[in-house]
C-alpha cells in the first residue's frame, strides 16, 4: 500500500489529537489524588534503593491507551485508497480465410512456392489476432471448409498447417469459394465480416459466377480484400518427369480486374503480391485496416482502509488492560 495515496473522508476527526494533552494531565491529576504516599525510615540512609521494573513501566499504561486514542482517531476519520482505470470492452470481427490451393500455387517464384509461403504468412497473420473468429476455406475447382469460424486458433493453426495441393480436383472455382465464405459469414452476428481471398489464377470452374458471389457478399454485408499472388511475367514451375523434377517457366495469368470487382463492389481491396516480403506487407496492412473496435469506460474504485488502525487500537486497549489488572497492578 502506497501511504501518498490515502486519502481520509472525515479529516476533521484529527481536531481531536488536541485531547491528548487534556487527556494526559488529567490522568496525572488522577492518579497522584488516587494513591497516598506511605513514609517509611530508611535503615541506611546513605544506600541507594533499585529502582523496580514495575516502577521504571508506570507510564507504560497511558503511553499505550495514548497511542489506542491516535489509532482510533485516524480510524475515525476514515482513511481510504482509490483506484482508478479503465474498463476496455473488445468485439471482435468474424473473418473467413480462402486459400487457393490448385496447382499452380506450386510455382516457386515465391520461396519455397506460392502455397507454402501463403501459409506461413496466413499462419502469422491468425497468430496476431485477438478475439476475432476466423474460419479457413480452401478452394480449387471446388471449395470446401477447411476450419469453421473458430477462436481456437491452435486447431486453426493445426488444419491451416495440413493444408496441401491435391486435396481438391485442379482448377481455380474463385466464385464457389466466395459462396462458401459467404455461407460462413452470412449468420454471423458480428459488426464486422471479412474475407480475405488469396488467389494466383482465372476463374475457370465452379458453378457461381464470381461476381454474382461477390454481390451476396455485399448484401450480407462482407467485405472481401483480394490478394493475387504471383510475379510479373512468367514463373518456375516444378514437372515430374520420368527423369525427375524439370522446372519450366509458364505465364502468370492472374485475372486482376475481377478481384478489383469483386473487392470495390464489397468494400474492400484488391493487393497484388510479386513475393514474399511483398505478400507479408499486404497481410499486415489487412491487420492494421481490420481492427477490433475498443469501447474504453474510465472507473474510480474506493477502499475502506480504516480496519488497519482501529485493529491495532483494539489490540493496544487489550494489552494495557491486561497489564494494569495483572504486571502492573498498583495496590492501594
Amino acid at each position: 500500500m502506497n501511504w501518498n495515496d490515502i486519502v481520509f473522508a472525515y479529516p476533521e476527526a484529527f481536531f481531536l489529537l488536541l485531547l491528548l494533552p487534556v487527556y494526559w494531565i488529567f490522568s496525572y491529576f488522577l492518579n497522584k489524588n488516587k494513591y497516598t504516599a506511605i513514609k517509611l525510615p530508611l535503615i541506611e540512609p546513605n544506600e541507594k534503593i533499585p529502582v523496580s521494573i514495575k516502577a521504571r513501566l508506570t507510564l507504560l499504561p497511558l503511553i499505550l491507551k495514548s497511542l489506542s486514542l491516535i489509532f482510533l482517531i485516524v480510524a475515525l476519520s476514515r482513511p481510504q485508497i482509490f483506484a482508478t482505470g479503465e474498463n476496455v470492452y473488445t468485439e471482435g470481427i468474424d473473418i473467413v480465410l480462402n486459400l487457393d490451393i490448385s496447382g499452380s500455387m506450386l510455382a516457386e517464384d515465391f520461396s519455397p512456392n506460392r502455397l507454402v509461403a501463403a501459409k506461413k504468412i496466413t499462419d502469422e497473420f491468425i497468430q496476431g489476432r485477438v478475439n476475432d473468429r476466423i474460419g479457413l476455406v480452401v478452394f480449387s475447382r471446388d471449395a470446401f471448409t477447411q476450419c469453421p469460424l473458430t477462436i481456437d486458433y491452435t486447431v486453426l493453426r493445426t488444419l491451416l498447417s495440413e493444408v496441401k495441393q491435391g486435396m481438391i480436383e485442379d482448377g481455380t472455382a474463385i466464385g464457389n469459394a466466395i459462396a462458401n465464405g459467404v455461407n460462413r459469414l452470412k449468420d454471423s452476428e458480428s459488426k464486422s465480416k471479412v474475407m480475405i481471398l488469396l488467389t494466383d489464377g482465372v476463374n475457370n470452374s465452379g458453378e457461381v459466377d464470381p461476381m454474382t458471389a461477390a454481390e451476396i457478399a455485399a448484401a450480407f454485408g462482407i467485405r472481401v480484400y483480394t490478394i493475387g499472388v504471383g510475379t510479373q511475367g512468367t514463373a518456375p514451375y516444378p514437372f515430374q518427369t520420368p527423369f525427375g523434377i524439370k522446372y519450366q517457366n509458364v505465364p502468370v495469368e492472374i485475372d486482376e480486374k475481377a478481384l478489383t470487382d469483386i473487392s470495390n463492389l464489397t468494400g474492400g481491396k484488391y493487393f497484388r503480391a510479386t513475393n514474399n516480403k511483398k505478400l507479408e506487407e499486404i497481410f499486415k496492412e489487412i491487420d492494421s485496416l481490420e481492427k477490433s473496435k475498443v469501447e474504453v469506460t474510465s472507473y474510480k474504485s474506493k477502499t475502506e482502509k480504516f480496519s488497519i488502525f482501529l485493529i491495532p487500537a483494539v489490540i493496544l486497549l487489550l494489552i494495557e488492560f491486561l497489564l494494569s489488572k495483572t504486571v502492573l497492578r498498583r495496590i492501594p
